[in-house]
């Protein structure tokens, strides 16, 4: 995870290098929200409703930073007693940085965060079993990129990692730290990985060689290849996808879309779908500045695990 000073570095960057004809922005994060349930989407980026952060959720942001930092050490002190040495401070680091994550252990239950932090490090025992970072050196961590499309759409995100091959080949690396895939979760996880995939080609000409997801819980990979005419699709259903969350914007018509992913929701007291009632519409809701993405922060790595 990069420290939000340089989030806001980048977004300041990207923001400044839009060109004048662009007129929203949108993240893998946000589109696949919407995919998921539009209601979901209206409730994370209209309603802008605050969601306290789970502990798996934080265990995920943990992993991600230490793994980040893993690759500040020297190649061959990159060792997995070496991680396990980083997965406290590291935690102590985004305490800091985010407080509302204190929250997430009473504190006098010292064996519960312990428990937790031990947690952490037997994710990371799970990346060493799939690869060895000794014989890695990556081109990019946690790196925002950004592309237009259609002319009038910002596209960005944030990359776990990016390694280029000394033939120029790109592998964009993405860290999961939840089970082995499951249809629903391996679907979001390949649309957000295409969604990098697109930008990557539109900026620079080459469509990735590898889309490799790692599942630190199971020691498992999986890699996917792109090809230029999929990410011309890829890149039309975006653009639809945008211009369906236009239209009901303007309708004010964001439907729920029950699955099983509703027994994650941190909104099903207010879903149709469970006998809630949504907030009244904000009335403000099509004046924000479209270069700033649905939320004022993107979302954290190990948020959608």
């Amino acid at each position: 995870m990069t420290a939000e000073p340089a989030i806001d570095q980048q977004q300041a960057r990207a923001t400044a290098e839009a060109p004048a004809t662009v007129r929203a922005s949108l993240s893998p994060s946000r589109a696949a929200d919407f995919k998921t349930c539009p209601l979901l989407y209206r409730f994370r980026s209209i309603d802008r409703l605050p969601e306290r952060p789970s502990v798996e959720q934080a265990r995920g942001t943990l992993v991600h930073a230490v793994l980040e930092r893993l690759f500040d050490l020297p190649a061959a002190a990159r060792t997995q007693e070496a991680a396990g040495d980083l997965v406290a401070p590291q935690w102590d680091r985004l305490v800091a940085e985010q407080p509302e994550l204190a929250a997430l252990f009473d504190a006098a239950d010292v064996a519960g965060t312990a428990e937790f932090l031990r947690s952490a490090a037997g994710l990371l025992r799970g990346y060493f079993a799939v690869e060895d970072p000794r014989r890695l050196e990556p081109a990019e961590r946690e790196a925002l990129i950004s592309a237009v499309v259609d002319d009038e759409l910002l596209i960005r995100g944030y990359l776990d990692r990016l390694d280029v091959a000394p033939d120029g080949a790109l592998r964009v690396v993405d860290y999961k730290t939840g089970g082995a895939p499951r249809e629903a979760f391996e679907a979001r996880a390949l649309f957000q990985l295409k969604f990098y995939a697109l930008v990557l080609w539109r900026t620079r000409g080459v469509v990735p060689r590898v889309l490799r997801l790692l599942y630190l819980k199971d020691a498992e990979v999986c890699d996917y290849t792109p090809d230029a005419e999929e990410l011309l699709r890829f890149e039309r259903t975006v653009v639809a996808l945008w211009q369906a969350i236009e239209a009901a914007t303007q309708r004010q018509d964001f439907r729920p879309r029950p699955s099983r992913l509703c027994d994650w929701c941190s909104h099903r007291a207010l879903c149709p779908s469970f006998g809630g009632t949504p907030p009244p519409f904000p009335a403000d809701a099509g004046a924000a500045d479209p270069l700033v993405d649905a939320r004022s922060r993107p979302a954290v790595p190990g948020a959608d695990e």
